[in-house]
């Protein structure tokens, strides 16, 4: 009997080790206790607030997951164009969400709506920031063309309301991004309870909401409105003096998410084509050509064979196939989802209409400074402080305006929203991952990317022992816009013979084919630019969201 007591305690004494240990192990994942400290997380007596029961990040409104990994990114098809700008480099890229769909004309037309009901162009205040939004409709006008129907219709017309946006230069693609941002993260803190039930419908010109201004001074939130900002169905706790806690939401919660962007040339790149159930040699090494399988536009199903399996043109005077019968189903753009979607589910990856995406384009893709995530065109900023250290807000009376070399003008800042400027001294010093905030022309264009540098660095300075002319890499025309004194706007062509080139660090990369575009240009690997303030019948755009947490949505997965 002795025994047996001996081993029963010992079998005890297991259990509860075990116990304890298990315990232990679980205060970090899930736990209001934190494993370092053993201090406790969410508290209502106050104190560091955490969501310690997130999984993982919902799918954006509109958006389809893309999980990242490597792929071979650049053109390994026939270079008919002798270029070859993009050559085979391989890259790593991070799951993101990305728009089924370009955006459509209906999805924009939100976007001028409300952009006309919160600044009325009536007011001469705000006519310019209703007129920097609105697509340019004259882009469907050709010499010997008759398009008019077109031009009066396209954009709001509820025959073409699914159809993808068009007219919209690079600067309103990402203006579009930044209020869809907005309006999404409004509608979650809504759906949670941080912000008044309708609270959009209550929006001002002064009182409007911005994700950022949310985070950063949530009480300046629609003019510092406090109905709205703390008029939801949650009911604000208390700490033991009675203080109101956990009122607003903070990045902690869960509950800010990512802000919508364009997607970079890598990204789009690698979700066109489609990689997420094909695994063959050949795929992984880039020998992918369009976004479906094969190697050609047709399509070999019996139910569907010969049918084309994007909207390109066909050939020279040929849209869309003879009346009656057509090879792609249009002549112009076509409604979205009209074909089959990749692997991805992401529709008209090519063909339809080109994309802009975020990328300053270069002939390059610096691979050897970089394969992760790659992307060209940062430009670091910083928020403005008031004297007193809170941000500075923009209003009514401050809105900047931006005159565009084209002559458009555009709003730096919409009211609402936190000024910013770049960064200085005291964020790049004695770092090593970056030391200015426009690093748009960072390893090419700059001074050790330009011949002769070492004898200057202006557009033209003459050598004398060399009696050359030093030229930039990217010496591309300098158009100059400026007002005389009756605020007149005077237009200066750069009529330069000594020009070089169209490359400069505002003009961006637009990728796949449209329906004016031979089937050359649909692999996914072709890579196009424009300049960023302009806009054309056949660029068109959709958005991108990141990613935060775990790579796959399926973390328990079976590796083969």
């Amino acid at each position: 009997m002795n025994m047996k007591k001996v081993i029963l305690s010992r079998i005890l004494m297991t259990i509860a080790v075990s116990l304890t240990l298990v315990s232990c192990g679980r205060s970090g994942g899930g736990s209001n206790t934190d494993s370092a400290t053993g201090w406790d997380i969410n508290s209502k007596d106050g104190g560091f607030q955490y969501n310690t029961k997130f999984k993982e990040q919902e799918t954006p409104p509109g958006t389809v997951f893309v999980e990242g990994g490597t792929f071979t990114m650049g053109r390994v098809q026939d270079d008919v164009m002798h270029d070859w700008n993009n050559t085979p480099n391989q890259q790593h890229i991070q799951s993101f969400y990305m728009d089924e769909t370009e955006v459509t004309n209906q999805n924009y037309l939100m976007y001028i709506d409300w952009i006309k009901e919160i600044y009325p162009p009536e007011d001469e205040n705000f006519r310019k920031i209703y007129d920097g939004v609105v697509p340019d409709t004259l882009v469907w006008r050709n010499r010997l063309g008759y398009n008019e129907v077109m031009t009066n219709n396209y954009l709001r017309h509820p025959g073409y309301g699914q159809y993808p946006v068009v007219g919209v230069s690079w600067i309103q693609a990402v203006e579009y991004a930044n209020w869809r941002s907005d309006r999404v993260q409004e509608m979650a803190l809504q759906r949670e309870g941080y912000l008044k039930q309708d609270s959009h419908l209550e929006a001002t010109a002064d009182a409007n909401f911005n994700t950022d201004t949310y985070i950063n001074t949530p009480t300046q939130t629609f003019g510092g409105n406090e109905d709205i900002i703390r008029g939801g169905k949650l009911k604000p706790q208390l700490d033991k003096e009675g203080n109101e806690i956990n009122v607003f939401a903070s990045r902690q919660t869960g509950v800010i998410s990512p802000k919508y962007r364009l997607p970079t040339e890598a990204e789009w790149e690698y979700a066109a084509l489609g990689l997420s159930e094909l695994r063959s040699y050949n795929v992984y090494r880039g020998r992918k050509k369009y976004p479906w399988d094969g190697q050609y536009t047709r399509s070999g199903k019996r139910k569907v064979r010969g049918d084309q399996l994007a909207n390109f043109k066909q050939g020279k005077g040929d849209y869309g196939g003879i009346a009656g019968w057509s090879d792609d189903g249009a002549d112009i753009t076509a409604q979205v989802k009209s074909y089959e979607p990749n692997d991805y589910g992401l529709y008209d990856m090519a063909g339809n209409v080109a994309e802009w995406v975020a990328d300053v384009y270069r002939p390059i893709v610096d691979d050897e400074f970089n394969d992760f995530n790659y992307y060209r065109g940062n430009v670091y900023t910083k928020n403005v402080l008031n004297e007193d250290g809170t941000v500075k807000i923009v209003t009514t009376d401050e809105i900047v305006y931006d005159t565009l070399p084209n002559g458009k003008v555009i709003a730096r800042d919409l009211p609402g929203e936190i000024a910013t400027q770049p960064v200085d001294e005291n964020e790049t010093y004695l770092r090593t991952n970056f030391d200015r905030s426009d690093n748009r022309n960072f390893r090419d264009g700059d001074k050790q990317s330009s011949r002769l540098y070492d004898e200057g660095f202006d557009d033209e300075v003459e050598s004398e022992e060399t009696a050359t002319t030093t030229r930039k890499m990217y010496n591309s025309p300098n158009h100059s816009i400026e007002y005389d004194s009756t605020g007149t706007m005077i237009r200066e062509w750069d009529k330069s013979n000594k020009r070089t080139s169209l490359i400069n660090d505002e003009v961006r990369v637009y990728k796949g084919g449209s329906w004016r575009d031979r089937e050359y240009w649909l692999d996914p690997a072709q890579r196009r630019y424009f300049p960023q303030n302009m806009a054309t019948d056949y660029i068109g755009f959709r958005c991108a969201m990141s990613r935060v947490g775990s790579k796959s949505k399926n973390k328990n997965k079976t590796k083969n």
